[in-house]
């Protein structure tokens, strides 16, 4: 995300609120959406029209004014804060992502997410040994000025948290901040909002779907300097959180286990692979001491820089349509290959994208992919 760092009025945060809720616009579509029109008003005013000539018959569904009030109230009643990503106090190493959510909910102690963040996941079935050890690394990490970074899943997080609670730690959950998942962990959650902090992507009152795991696991990853692994089956979406990870540039690190626990197997095949082994937290700081914090990168003003380039136009526009359909399938392509596969400007391919996107005909995919639906 390439924006410059202000706080935004109470108008325009309400406007990103409506913005980011509308049908069809995720985090990506909605930095596109306001490089090209500056705000997020204009950009709303924009909509019906992208979506018709991406081809939708019926409208878009904007997010409704008084469905965002509600929101808003929601937010107000439970304490938390809304952040949005250009605002100062959001955290600096997750507005670097690219598909950093525009908006999120914050409870608790916003202040320690400016803290050098280590993420800790693993097993929700994790064994005895696992999730002690889980704990007192979590609590030595803590003392050592990290904020430990997880998602209130069973095992292995729940162990995370308990350790850090009494340096402050970073739940990230899946679903509104306000709902405790799962409904056991209800007083490490009211602990965490006493001394830590609860982020969430999703509305407040939002319970937790399966697809929002993923999405959650990309913002654990994102919060953090690092990801350690501690007890992971080879199929565990812990590994997922691996995997964003090395996508978002940060270091990978594992817990070795015993070859004959399957909880350890997907925490082993990350060693094989070139993760940093862990056996003590003297491991973990010397992995994360020399790495600076992702910073966001903002577009500074340069006198002899060439002019920005001039939108396409609709002609340019109606003839590229065809051609970018063309070399789209349900197999993701990388935007990249789509512009020199079209042959045309990177310009006109993402205006084509965004347009084919809001109306429903595209979805994006990790690592700056897309494919028709």
């Amino acid at each position: 995300m390439i924006q410059p760092r202000r706080t935004l009025s109470d108008a325009e945060r309400f406007d990103w609120l409506r913005l980011i809720r509308t049908e069809n616009v995720g985090p990506i579509t909605f930095h596109r959406l306001l490089e090209r029109y500056g705000t997020a008003r204009a950009a709303l005013e924009a909509l019906p029209d992208l979506a018709k000539r991406g081809g939708r018959a019926k409208p878009l569904r904007i997010a409704a004014k008084p469905d965002v009030e509600r929101e808003l109230l929601a937010n107000e009643r439970v304490g938390a804060r809304l952040l949005c990503s250009c605002e100062p106090d959001y955290p600096e190493p997750m507005a670097a992502l690219d598909d950093a959510p525009p908006v999120v909910s914050v409870l608790g102690h916003a202040h320690l997410l400016r803290r050098r963040g280590v993420a800790m996941v693993g097993a929700r079935n994790a064994s005895m040994n696992g999730k002690k050890f889980a704990e007192r690394l979590a609590r030595e990490l803590g003392e050592a000025g990290l904020l430990v970074v997880s998602g209130l899943a069973r095992g292995i997080d729940t162990a995370a948290h308990a350790g850090a609670l009494g340096t402050g730690t970073a739940a990230v959950v899946a679903g509104g901040v306000d709902i405790v998942y799962p409904p056991e962990n209800e007083r490490l959650y009211r602990d965490i909002v006493q001394q830590g902090v609860v982020v969430a992507e999703s509305p407040a009152g939002t319970t937790p779907q399966a697809r929002h795991f993923p999405r959650r696991n990309r913002l654990i990853s994102g919060l953090s300097l690092g990801v350690l692994v501690v007890e992971a089956a080879l199929r565990s979406g812990s590994l997922i959180t691996a995997r964003m990870a090395l996508d978002q540039g940060r270091e990978v690190m594992a817990v070795p286990g015993s070859p004959l626990d399957p909880r350890c197997q997907g925490t082993n095949n990350l060693l094989r692979q070139g993760a940093v082994l862990v056996e003590s937290v003297d491991d973990v700081i010397r992995a994360l001491e020399s790495l600076a914090p992702p910073a966001v990168r903002e577009r500074q003003g340069d006198l002899f820089a060439p002019p920005r380039p001039t939108p396409p136009t609709e002609s340019e526009l109606e003839q590229a349509r065809t051609t970018v359909l063309e070399n789209l399938s349900p197999s993701p392509v990388a935007i990249d290959e789509l512009v020199r596969g079209c042959q045309l400007s990177a310009p006109v391919v993402l205006t084509v994208v965004l347009e084919l996107e809001l109306a429903g005909r595209v979805q994006r995919q990790p690592g700056n992919q897309v494919n028709l639906i």
